[in-house]
């Protein structure tokens, strides 16, 4: 647990954010340790008390999500769970929380920090977006916004298809800068920080921070590209009471 993620941002003092990583929880491999996804296979009573760890240690009321790889967005409530891929929340005490493992998780807040917000962004989600979707919750202009990027899969790593491009480029012609030829033919080599700044930029939200730590080869981080059978570690943004 010590060597979970606080992020180096420019946010407000109450506004407090943590990125988990496999340590500190009670799953068995191929779960260790700390795995906070339900839906993967493990032992549901170990994710239950790898969930109570995480909420006690700082007492926090955690709004998970079931992410489907789309757009909408709630405000995050921690009795139930919703089928979103993003939340918001103006509530000091709640959690807003990404669960990922090579997806990127973004985290939100407004200047004034009275709303914070977390959104799951595979390449599906942010090329529909996910991240605009998320900053429209906010609801104050631009450039009164933070965002942070979390862990996610690598530019070298990354490997997808021409359709992939394509999505992106057909949106936002300069995505195709975020692309390079990949070692296999036809393949790319995708830059999913890139694409997720300049989504943002678009937006005119440009003081974005984190980013650059790829799940793949941190052994710190669940990878779904390295192992495919694994657990998910979460990205969780919350006001201090």
């Amino acid at each position: 647990m010590n060597d979970w993620l606080i992020p180096d941002w420019p946010a407000p003092a109450w506004v407090k954010a943590c990125v988990t990583t496999r340590t500190g929880g009670v799953s068995l491999a191929p779960f260790d340790s700390l795995n906070l996804g339900d839906h993967v296979g493990d032992e549901p009573t170990a994710v239950a008390e790898n969930r109570r760890r995480l909420t006690d240690r700082f007492a926090i009321r955690p709004a998970w999500l079931q992410q489907v790889h789309g757009i909408t967005v709630v405000e995050a409530d921690p009795a139930r769970v919703a089928t979103a891929d993003a939340s918001w929340t103006a509530t000091p005490g709640i959690a807003c929380t990404a669960m990922t493992a090579d997806c990127l998780p973004v985290l939100f807040c407004n200047r004034a920090g009275t709303r914070v917000a977390a959104a799951h962004a595979g390449w599906r989600g942010l090329a529909n977006g996910v991240l605009e979707a998320t900053i429209d919750s906010l609801q104050v202009p631009a450039d009164e916004i933070l965002a942070w990027l979390g862990p996610a899969i690598g530019p070298q790593a990354f490997e997808v298809g021409p359709e992939v491009r394509e999505a992106f480029m057909a949106q936002l012609p300069r995505a195709a800068e975020a692309f390079v030829p990949g070692d296999n033919a036809g393949k790319f080599l995708a830059d999913i920080y890139a694409l997720a700044r300049q989504r943002m930029a678009a937006r005119g939200v440009t003081a974005v921070y984190g980013g650059g730590q790829c799940t793949v080869t941190d052994p710190r981080f669940f990878s779904y590209r390295r192992n495919a059978r694994t657990g998910r570690f979460a990205s969780l943004i919350w006001l201090e009471r």
